[in-house]
């Protein structure tokens, strides 16, 4: 029950009805008696930096989870980014400060490691595949690179979004070996697939299915998109004997992160 001592977060995108954060969230606030509560915020682009300037002055407004399709336009309309956030040009959580500063981060990348650890998958020295080099790509490689990635590999046929994300990658990772082309997928420790290729029930898969015949039983598979829980890509590496990692594992795993950096969760939520 929200009452007027009630402590708030939100998460803002649209549309918004089919994001998993208010249930997770408040599931977690309602079994360890904590008054707060999620609010989902499906909000129009044209309102969107009124909306911004309000949460400086929400005074039981702890922070706000960002997804699409606002992550690339929030970043700009707040007071302070963190370095990972500045260098990826988006935001997926904000902090409102008591002092009403609005802080951002983007925590896409960690949610996914600590799915990955799950899977005693570590990063370091290891060659990894990531398809898709939007937000969602772009942070997952980002937070491979801080975990000491050997090697990665960047899929996409929007070949200036590839070459200005290698370009970030390339500038805060100068040891890490950065391409953009591959030819099969038995060298790599890891493959991911950053976008909606596979959502609904398309029976889409992100690969060609010639590359995908090459996959190892070592490597860990892993899927963004939620639902299907098992992607046509996930569903054929399961045949080739291959770990697989899911949407909502990774979903579940940045729970904590996020609610972290509001101040409204442990880090292991």
């Amino acid at each position: 029950m929200i009452g007027g001592s009630t402590q708030l977060v939100a998460i803002l995108g649209t549309p918004i009805a089919q994001v998993k954060s208010p249930e997770n969230f408040n599931r977690w606030f309602a079994e360890h008696d904590h008054d707060i509560a999620m609010l989902p915020v499906d909000m129009s682009a044209q309102a969107l930096p009124a909306f911004i300037a309000t949460l400086r002055g929400w005074n039981n407004l702890r922070g706000c989870v960002v997804t699409v399709p606002y992550k690339q336009t929030v970043a700009p309309l707040l007071d302070e980014l963190t370095q990972r956030s500045a260098a990826l040009g988006m935001v997926n959580v904000i902090r409102r400060d008591t002092d009403g500063r609005l802080v951002g981060d983007h925590l896409d990348g960690t949610g996914f490691l600590k799915a990955a650890a799950a899977h005693d998958f570590q990063p370091a020295g290891k060659r990894a595949l990531v398809v898709g080099a939007g937000g969602v790509g772009a942070a997952i490689a980002y937070a491979l690179g801080e975990a000491g990635l050997q090697q990665l590999v960047i899929a996409d046929v929007r070949q200036a979004q590839v070459e200005a994300l290698r370009g970030v990658l390339a500038k805060a990772f100068p040891g890490l070996d950065v391409q953009t082309t591959y030819t099969d997928l038995s060298a790599f420790d890891l493959v991911v697939n950053a976008t909606p290729v596979g959502m609904g029930d398309t029976g889409q898969v992100p690969l060609a299915l010639a590359p995908l015949a090459t996959l190892r039983p070592h490597t860990l598979v892993a899927d963004v998109v939620t639902s299907p829980h098992i992607t046509p890509l996930l569903a054929h590496a399961q045949r080739h004997g291959c770990r697989i990692q899911t949407g909502p594992e990774m979903a579940r795993a940045q729970m904590g992160n996020l609610g972290a950096f509001m101040g409204v969760t442990p880090e292991d939520a």
